[in-house]
Order: C-alpha cells, then structure tokens, then sequence
C-alpha cells in the first residue's frame, strides 16, 4: 500500500472538490482505534460505530513526510470486546485515537476526510499497489498528484500515524 496524510486546517473545501470531481462517498464513521506497545511496526484495534466485528491492524511504515510505502495486515475479529479483554492483560495501551471518518473513492485511491478527536483535521490518500517497484513509484505519484489537485500544500504532510501525533 502507498499511503499520505495531511493536517489541514478544515474539511469543507475538500469535501466540496471531492463533490466536483465525483468522487464516491461510501459514507462517514465514528471509530475508535485502541494503539498497544509493540516492539516493531504499529498494532490497533479499530471498532466501528454500529459494526459488531472489529479489525485488529498491524503495519510497519516510514516516518516521512510524504507519500510512502507500508505493509498491512488486517485481521477481523467477531467478538471485539473479549479480544479486547484478553489483548490488555497481554500488552500495554500505547494511546486511544478517537476519530470520525469520511470516506470517498477516486480513481483509485481511497480518501479519508478524518477529525480526530485532540487533535484536528486531516486527509489520507491510501492506494493497494503491487510488490513491484515501478508500480510503487506510479501510485505514489498519483497520490502526490491527488495532493495537488486538492491544493494540499507539500507543508502540511504528516510523517507521523495518529498515534503519534496525539
């Protein structure tokens, strides 16, 4: 996957030019994304609003501020409170982000419109890609095409995840 994230200072713009260029909403929810101390990468649980199963994500990324690669894996998990329960008398709780997320497609990427509670607002591009570098370098292009096209200044990219930022 090739991802970006933004600080921005509102979402209306945004969401207004995502509008205009027809992007596709699929809709807007509350999450809650529960980060553990882990010795390698990032691991959260994230619960969903009104969803009975949770995902349990762990990924290993860059800390730079731009566009950049990382390695995913998401595990559903059905009973999320008992996980939940068992997961904390094994590891420690690194922090709790607390957001609400739009979520829009265009060509291809995936676009959060996210307000994260503490902390503000912010955009990510996300895009599956292939193992392959050449692929890499494409997608990552189109995200920072995407950048510009929203007129996100180069600026405002975040290095860190939310549960660095909070």
């Amino acid at each position: 996957m090739v991802e970006l994230k933004a600080k921005v200072d509102g979402l209306e713009t945004i969401r207004d030019k995502l509008i205009q260029y027809s992007a596709k909403q699929v809709g807007t929810f509350h999450q809650i994304d529960t980060y553990y101390k882990v010795p390698k990468g990032r691991l959260k649980l994230r619960e969903v609003e009104g969803k009975s199963d949770a995902e349990l994500i762990y990924y290993e990324r860059e800390n730079v501020a731009e566009p950049k690669r990382s390695s995913v894996f998401i595990l559903i998990i059905p009973q999320p409170q008992v996980f939940r329960q068992i997961l904390e008398r094994i590891m420690k709780i690194k922090v709790v982000v607390d957001k609400v997320r739009e979520i829009y497609f265009y060509e291809g990427i995936q676009i959060h419109l996210d307000i994260v509670e503490g902390s503000g607002s912010f955009i990510e591009f996300e895009r599956i890609t292939s193992q392959d570098s050449e692929q890499q370098k494409k997608d990552l292009s189109k995200l920072e095409k995407l950048r510009e096209k929203l007129n996100i200044s180069p600026q405002s990219l975040e290095r860190l995840s939310y549960s660095g930022l909070i």
